[in-house]
């Protein structure tokens, strides 16, 4: 069957400092833009049928020249945004350090939830849900995401519990091949993103 290639955006300013989330506005900085050029010609002899994004704009900045390259059309995918963090989005990671919840989130993530937000097994679902649907497609795609939803996905892949997320390091402009198949999905490699 198909091989998805799920990607994370490239850097922007606010990368390490503040927790965007579904902020708008959050456009690539230029290392990210170089990022998102060097993905376009890494991808460009690969055969894709789609190009699908989360609808944020650094994804969708990240999503376009891979597009281009590959002379397909774009498609924005909400199953594919980043995870909901509530009360959270928009907050620098400093205000953050002091809040029980926020300790709670980083050491629980399989019972806890941001607040006024989506829990990780809510954003597991919908993103499964989503793969799932390409995979039984048989569609070879790139998928440009955040970091939450792909890490997501390759914990429920490797059959690990929601909690193991810090053990997944998923970096910006990576990219997590999954080989799928009628039987399942194999996480088959991880290439780093080339940060600067």
């Amino acid at each position: 069957m198909g091989t998805l290639y799920l990607v994370r955006h490239g850097v922007h300013d606010l990368l390490g400092t503040v927790l965007c989330g579904r902020m708008a506005g959050v456009g690539l900085s230029p290392a990210g833009h170089e990022q998102a050029a060097r993905l376009a010609e890494q991808f460009a002899d690969t055969p894709i049928d789609v190009v699908e994004t989360s609808p944020r704009q650094r994804a969708r900045e990240t999503a376009q020249p891979i597009a281009n390259a590959l002379d397909v059309s774009l498609r924005i995918n909400a199953a594919m945004d980043e995870i909901d963090l509530g009360e959270w989005t928009g907050a620098r990671f400093n205000q953050l350090e002091d809040d029980p919840r926020w300790r709670d989130w980083n050491g629980k993530r399989a019972s806890s939830r941001p607040p006024v937000g989506e829990s990780m097994r809510e954003l597991q679902l919908r993103v499964v849900d989503h793969l799932e649907r390409v995979r039984l497609s048989g569609r070879n795609a790139v998928i440009v995401s955040h970091a939450e939803p792909i890490r997501a996905a390759i914990l429920y892949y490797r059959e690990l519990s929601l909690d193991a997320f810090a053990g997944v390091e998923v970096d910006p402009a990576g990219v997590t091949v999954l080989n799928t198949s009628s039987s399942g999905v194999q996480v088959a490699a991880r290439e780093n993103g080339g940060m600067p």
